[in-house]
């Protein structure tokens, strides 16, 4: 397969602001090769060891340089740089890359790291559909062990705080290593530590600030669970494991092995293994268990040629061993015209304006990129991370978002500088609705909001009792929005009065849509897609799929288009409520539809891009990203491009072909 490396990709144009050039020699010793990651803060490279001339000695660098003109930011962001290298410099394990130098140069650090050849866990769960069951329980025990000697780290334990599959690099002979020990901190017994990590992954009491070494066990489990299962935990509510028994999803569990990660994944605290050794030591017994499973790596296969412009086309060399089947899977009739990486997961969907895009990204930042080259504009950071979607208001030029740090903002067009901010009581993860010079948006503090675009000034909020995810659909007098309880509720667009109710047997995460003819559209976790009458809430038809309906519905003439998480994509008769075609793409979608010139798009869990033909449901083509795809789709008309992003912390911009 073409190489990767513990950054992700190698790429010659990540789209990123100032990286450096391929031939550029830093400290007359090491000379840049390419980029293979980053983002607004600094890029990733391959680069030469120019020490060693008789031999090809790589080495990772990463960089980092602040834009930011607040002193006090710029010092607090490269003191973490910094923290990160003091960290990995005592640390001597074959599970985490030697850091190698550290030195300053031109205003930006850099910090020389081993060079690993591999792919991390989390592509490798899109690129095969089986790992070998005994890798895997090697895998956790080497993660035990790895946690275990960060846990007992003198002259401070180590708490990682962010163990998830991309953080897991699995280099080209099978091995593993840990990476990214960003958010890694010291652990001091009862001291309050900020709320960090990745939802999903993350420990309860995590959430409240207060992670410590058993922390790390819970987020072991998460990771484990979705590995055996597939089922990515960052796509369900938070700490619903026991509802996704790993035997009943994957049979050929081990059920040792099931109840060593769903002991792991115990609520409380007292529940879970009381150290990663004692874990580590159930591990080890099973292991030596017969378990039913090839003890092989992944079988061989013969290698394809690279497609013409295809990323295998442009890589300087390929990986061996435990990888030699893996290839990157694209179809080859379709590739992006560019693709930016951001720092972290893309799991909002993308808008654009005049020749710029806009996305938030779980980095907390919302970027702003040139979409006829996919070059950096400017980016706005907040203090968590963005689900919420930015939308635009060209009235008064600005963005509008939300962030988990229970803000919601709206900032300038041109820079990205701030108009006004609101707070809530929660995170903001709904998208707003811009109506009637007003934006409408949902809080987890339960409440839907009314703010006045041009100032930011509450007009008025309603409280729905519980968390609101979704984005509203506003009609000329209602304001429809559903929550987490199952309720969707119709307000007075004037006063936010409620005038009608509806309730779902579960939670309403989907957005509900508004047709010209007045239904209103909308999914449940039930399983079902409603049709209401959007004055009255009156019921008209609904119709049931196999698994929940997260997926908002897009509508298009006569057909209503929608995902569900038993891997489907639905044509239903929007009049009937009759379905006209499905489209597998064998893992959940939850990434919404849209429609456009007799074509569908849909991102899949699964990793792929899809592109539909809307009358027949047949797949026109396909692209395989390197992560789930929990997106919507934006069509930029006058570029003639459609823009999605990916939780692999990329947004592609392909060209808008049928």
């Amino acid at each position: 397969m073409p190489e990767t490396t513990q950054f992700g990709g190698f790429e010659e144009n990540a789209g990123i602001s100032g990286a450096l050039k391929p031939g550029t020699v830093l400290l007359a010793r090491y000379k840049i090769l390419g980029v293979v990651g980053g983002g607004g803060q600094g890029a990733v490279y391959q680069a030469r060891d120019l020490s060693f001339p008789d031999v090809k000695r790589l080495v990772a660098i990463k960089e980092m340089h602040v834009n930011a003109t607040d002193p006090n930011l710029r010092v607090s962001t490269l003191k973490n740089f910094q923290r990160e290298a003091n960290i990995l410099a005592t640390m001597t394990h074959p599970a985490i890359a030697r850091i190698l130098e550290f030195f300053d140069q031109n205003e930006r650090a850099y910090l020389i790291m081993e060079y690993i050849n591999g792919s991390d866990l989390e592509q490798l769960l899109v690129k095969t559909k089986k790992l070998p069951m005994d890798k895997i329980i090697e895998w956790a025990i080497d993660l035990c062990d790895v946690l275990h000697y960060l846990h007992n780290h003198e002259p401070d334990p180590i708490i990682f705080r962010d163990m998830k599959p991309s953080n897991i690099m699995i280099d080209s002979f099978g091995k593993l290593r840990l990476i990214d020990f960003g958010i890694a901190k010291a652990f001091e017994v009862g001291a309050k530590q900020t709320m960090i990590g990745t939802e999903g992954y993350s420990a309860p009491e995590q959430y409240k600030g207060n992670a410590n070494p058993l922390s790390d066990i819970y987020s072991l489990g998460a990771t484990l669970h979705h590995i055996v299962t597939r089922r990515d935990p960052r796509l369900e509510p938070p700490f619903s494991f026991p509802e996704r028994p790993i035997l009943e999803l994957n049979p050929e569990t081990p059920p040792e092995f099931a109840r060593i990660i769903e002991k792991a994944l115990s609520f409380e605290p007292s529940g879970r293994f009381a150290s990663c050794a004692e874990m580590k030591a159930a591990l080890e017994a099973l292991r030596y268990r017969p378990i039913g499973a090839p003890t092989s790596g992944v079988p061989a296969a013969a290698q394809r040629p690279a497609q013409p412009g295809s990323a295998s086309s442009t890589q300087a060399a390929t990986a061996t061993g435990f990888f030699d089947d893996i290839n990157d899977n694209l179809d080859g009739n379709i590739q992006p015209k560019w693709a930016f990486k951001t720092e972290d997961e893309i799991r909002s969907s993308p808008v654009a304006f005049q020749g710029v895009a806009f996305v938030g990204s779980y980095d907390t930042n919302v970027w702003a990129i040139r979409l006829d080259t996919g070059e950096f504009v400017w980016k706005k950071a907040t203090e968590g991370g963005i689900a919420s979607s930015p939308v635009v208001d060209p009235d008064n030029k600005q963005v509008l978002f939300g962030s988990d740090d229970a803000h919601y903002f709206a900032v300038s067009m041109r820079d990205g500088r701030t108009n006004w901010i609101y707070e809530t009581g929660g995170k903001v993860r709904g998208t707003g609705r811009l109506a009637d010079g007003r934006v409408f948006f949902g809080s987890d503090d339960g409440r839907i909001y009314a703010l006045l675009l041009s100032t930011g000034r509450k007009n008025w909020e309603y409280d729905t009792g519980s968390p609101v995810r979704c984005t509203p659909a506003v009609t000329n007098d209602r304001v429809i929005v559903g929550n987490e309880a199952g309720e969707l509720a119709g307000l007075d667009i004037v006063d936010g009065q409620r005038k009608w109710s509806f309730r779902a047997r579960k939670a309403i995460l989907a957005s509900p849509f508004v047709d010209i003819e007045g239904v209103c559209y909308v999914g449940s976790m039930d399983n079902y897609l409603y049709a209401l009458d959007a004055s009255s809430g009156y019921s008209h038809w609904r119709y049931r799929t196999n698994g929940a309906i997260i997926s908002s519905a897009c509508v298009d003439g006569n057909f209503i288009y929608v995902g569900s998480t038993d891997g489907k994509l639905y044509c239903i008769n929007a009049q009937t409520g009759k379905d006209k075609w499905t489209f597998d793409a064998e893992k959940p979608i939850v990434s919404s539809p849209v429609c456009h010139d007799g074509t569908v798009y849909v991102g899949g869990t699964n990793g792929r891009f899809y592109a539909v033909d809307a009358k027949t449901g047949k797949q026109k083509w396909s692209y395989l990203t390197g992560a789930s795809i929990t997106s919507t789709p934006y069509v930029a008309v006058e570029e003639k491009l459609i823009l999605i992003g990916s939780m692999d912390g990329k947004l592609y911009a392909f060209p808008l072909v049928n």
